[in-house]
């Protein structure tokens, strides 16, 4: 078995840094798209437009040794136009098939929320199957593969909500607002640059991170020291939404699966290492807890009518789970 090359931190802080230069005031948004590529999971991004979610996918492509491709869900869409189609060949009666963007290393399914279930189900078995099965055919997507899917929380008229099973499969719902106005004014400064070339230099990243880079990063990821009351504090604030009681247990008609436990686990240990420590500590599973859980908590009718949202009952989790 050959030996997994070690991974280089400062590489990834480099890339990590050169991005916050290109997508300003975006910070969270940035570190969980990196958290959820060494991750090898997927995100779910919500938020107003020309909150820079597209362009954040972009340029972490461009410091990506991978392909790219984005599709605009609408509700026209098909399955087909998603994981590809066989096409019928006259020459020898043959049939080949053509595959679709999602055999791309990097996928931005914008709006994922517009195109019909159908749709949406071919692009989500995808993510959890790591295959496309065609007839008597199954083709095997890239091992370096990451889905962002967005959705505009504004204009709900014509879409398609995503089923809460589906939802589950999602590493992590980031919610993205809008910059502060210290940000909106660099903002400025940066497309102002751009339109006149002047970013030039800048426009380039630092390093380009290999498949090498990003799987040498998980492993070490994996590897990560986790005390063993830090693996009970996460478990604890999965069961405590599974067996809610009092005021939580009014709120909560689901709590999180396993799935839950497993992304805590995973994220957290990516916090740690991106922040340059060897351990993992609760601050880090709570500076992770509402992006994995605010989309696996089924809140109650009592709940909805109160207005009271799923980050409020993560709020509550972590207020009552004991800290080790």
């Amino acid at each position: 078995m050959e030996a997994v090359e070690s991974a280089q931190p400062e590489n990834v802080a480099a890339v990590t840094k050169w991005l916050t230069k290109r997508i300003i005031g975006q910070e969270k948004l940035l570190e969980r798209l990196m958290t959820a590529l060494l991750c090898g999971g997927h995100l779910l991004v919500e938020g107003a437009p020309g909150l820079a979610k597209t362009r954040a996918i972009k340029e972490l492509a461009n410091a990506v040794d991978g392909d790219f491709h984005r599709i605009q869900f609408t509700p026209d869409l098909l399955p087909s136009d998603i994981t590809g189609t066989e096409i019928y060949r006259p020459e020898d009666g043959s049939f080949k098939f053509q595959r679709g963007p999602v055999f791309h290393n990097l996928l931005l399914a914008d709006e994922v929320n517009r195109a019909p279930a159908k749709v949406q189900s071919a692009l989500l078995e995808a993510m959890a199957e790591h295959q496309v099965s065609v007839g008597r055919q199954t083709f095997q997507l890239p091992e370096l593969f990451l889905v962002m899917a967005t959705q505009n929380p504004i204009e709900q008229e014509g879409t398609y909500p995503l089923p809460e099973a589906q939802l589950d499969r999602f590493l992590m719902h980031v919610k993205v607002g809008y910059p502060d106005e210290r940000s909106e004014t660099e903002i400025l400064h940066l497309v102002r640059a751009e339109s006149a070339n002047r970013q030039a230099k800048d426009s380039a990243p630092p390093y380009r991170l290999t498949e090498t880079d990003i799987f040498a990063a998980r492993q070490e990821i994996l590897s990560l020291y986790m005390a063993e009351p830090i693996e009970r504090y996460i478990v604890a604030l999965t069961m405590a939404s599974r067996e809610a009681r009092g005021e939580l247990g009014n709120w909560l008609e689901f709590g999180a699966s396993p799935r839950g436990t497993i992304a805590m686990d995973q994220c957290s240990r990516t916090l740690a290492w991106l922040g340059g420590r060897d351990f993992v500590t609760p601050e880090d599973v709570q500076a992770i807890a509402h992006d994995v859980l605010r989309h696996r908590l089924i809140l109650s009718f009592d709940a909805e009518a109160q207005g009271v949202t799923t980050d409020d009952v993560v709020d509550l989790l972590i207020e009552q789970v004991p800290v080790p």
